[in-house]
């Protein structure tokens, strides 16, 4: 059985989630001066769109009401997605992050920016940025090596689409 509130509360409202074509990512209770907010997290391989957020929140509303899990104070619910710089914990995480830049933390000490090719069971093929006009160079990296990673975003990268226009052009 479940002992914490945030437990409590994953086991009622996952299934709403799930039932939205959503993951649940993160919950979180936290009190603000003398109100308290229930910020629920969730995304999918494709994105979470406004439309989906408002659903989703409608029907965890809807359920929070008929029940008395977050009790009888006043509480606001907060739902969203994990935003730009996510920090990157689940297998599906990094399978959403391929080709994104990533700050990768590794368990061994130091760091290393590298951008996601592809993921599999055991880690990730990555491209490192050449420094100093040096070509990008290829890098293996298994899950046990990572301690932290964390999406980085970027301003001025092109993505594939203005890639190829300027190619055809």
């Amino acid at each position: 059985m479940s002992t914490t509130q945030s437990e409590r509360l994953r086991e009622l409202l996952e299934p709403l989630v799930v039932s939205q074509g959503l993951d649940l990512e993160e919950i979180a209770v936290d009190s603000v001066g003398r109100k308290r907010v229930l910020r629920v997290v969730v995304d999918s391989d494709t994105g979470a769109d406004l439309d989906q957020i408002a659903d989703v929140s409608r029907e965890l509303s809807a359920k929070l009401d008929e029940t008395d899990a977050m009790g009888q104070g006043e509480y606001t619910l907060e739902v969203g997605t994990p935003g730009a710089e996510r920090l990157l914990s689940e297998h599906r995480h990094y399978a959403r992050a391929v080709d994104r830049l990533v700050r990768f933390q590794l368990a061994e000490g130091g760091e290393l920016v590298a951008r996601i090719l592809d993921v599999d069971d055991e880690g990730l093929d990555l491209e490192v940025p050449g420094v100093k006009g040096r070509k990008a160079t290829a890098r293996r990296l298994g899950f046990p090596e990572i301690d932290r990673a964390r999406v980085q975003v970027e301003f001025n990268r092109k993505d594939k689409k203005d890639m190829k226009e300027e190619e055809e052009a």
